[in-house]
Parts: structure tokens; sequence; C-alpha cells
């Protein structure tokens, strides 16, 4: 099983370095949309301070969204999919190598970039490990809950709006705990709640969500 988890893992890592481009204009679209807000609201310094770690939870949730179709979108045009399903493997393991090679060449890039925006912000250091922090736990919440509706809207038309439908309303407590423990530690009350509550979304995105995503798949397939 650990050797198919692993197959599955390094397939996909190398097809996103392949189409590499698809991942650049994500990572693109984050630090674009992140850069925009300073424009529109101003150059006032504690204006930025305060809306800054929000805008970046906003522009990497919108990221996540923007490259979750291509989750299953190729192995499904391929014919890779059913054979897949086919297989004797469980579903539940390459889904979840599916989704962890997702979070690896999407999601991991915005955590890696996110303190580099946070400066362009004036966030103080704390706040910017803070942040970062809370994107290394929130940014798999995103992938696990987003591959249950790219599952869902597989092959259907429109699948991208009916696909941000779905599954933002999951996402908005997700962003609003991210965001709030860059608060929380700057208002000195502490975070640990913040975190405990993001990593227990965590633990129960990953012991439901692959499970979930596969019988979505199976279902679709049908």
């Amino acid at each position: 099983m650990n050797n198919a988890f692993i197959a599955v893992l390094r397939r996909d890592l190398l097809l996103a370095w392949r189409s590499r481009a698809d991942l650049l204009v994500a990572l693109s679209f984050f630090v674009i949309v992140a850069s925009l807000f300073p424009f529109g609201v101003g150059a006032d310094p504690d204006q930025l301070r305060a809306i800054g770690p929000g805008v970046v939870w906003v522009a990497a949730l919108l990221a996540t969204l923007l490259a979750l179709p291509r989750m299953f979108s190729q192995d499904f045009e391929s014919g890779v999919l059913e054979q897949l399903l086919l297989s004797q493997e469980p579903p539940v393991l390459w889904v979840s190598a599916k989704i962890a090679a997702h979070w690896l060449s999407t999601g991991l890039p915005l955590v890696v970039v996110s303190p580099l925006l946070a400066l362009m912000y004036g966030l103080p250091p704390g706040a910017i490990e803070v942040l970062a922090l809370a994107l290394l736990i929130g940014t798999p919440i995103l992938s696990l809950i987003g591959a249950i509706g790219a599952a869902l809207t597989l092959g259907l038309r429109g699948a991208g709006s009916l696909l941000a439908l779905l599954v933002l309303p999951l996402m908005v407590p997700v962003l609003i705990f991210g965001a709030g423990s860059v608060d929380a530690w700057a208002s000195g009350i502490g975070l640990r709640a913040h975190l405990f509550l993001m990593g227990g979304g965590l633990f129960a995105a990953l012991a439901l969500a692959p499970f979930a995503s596969a019988a979505a798949l199976r279902i679709t397939m049908d």
C-alpha cells in the first residue's frame, strides 16, 4: 500500500513539475492579488498592518481554488482515473497521494512566499511567523476540502464555478481562524486556541476528506 501511495505521489509531482507553468499561474495570482490591495486602500502603515493577514489569507484561498480543478481532471481525461478505480489498491490511498501532491505543488509554495508579502504590509517578525505557521496548518485543509468539491464536479460543464460555490462556504472557517491567529498574537490574548482549532480541523479533514473524495469519484465515474 505504501508503495502505491509513493508511486502516485511521485507521478503527480512529476506531472506538476512538467506543467509548472500552471503552478506559476496560481503562485503569480496569489502574489498579484495580495499586491493589489495597498493600491486600493492606500499606503497608511497602520491600515496595511491591520488588513495584511486577512488579505494574504484571501489570496491564498483564491489561489488554491484556482488550482483545484486540475487535481483529478488530467487523469479523468486520459483515462488513468478509471484505471485507478478499477485497480486493487484502496481508492483512499491514491486519493490521499493526489491531495498531498496538490498541496506540495500548490499550497507549500504559497506558504513559502507569504512572508515576503507580509513584509509588504509592514507586519512585525512575530506576526510573520504566526501567519506562516497558520498557512502551514490551514492550506492542507483547503486542499482536502477542495478535493471533495473537485471530485463532485469532475467532468461537469462550468465545473470551476460550481466548485467554488461548493467549497468556499466550507473554507470560510479556516480563513477566519487563520487570519484571526495573527490578530490574537498582536492583541496579546494568545493564539493557541486558533491554532488548536485549525489543528483539529486538519486532523478531521485528514480523516474524512480522502474517503469522501473517493466516494465522490466513484459516483462521478458510474
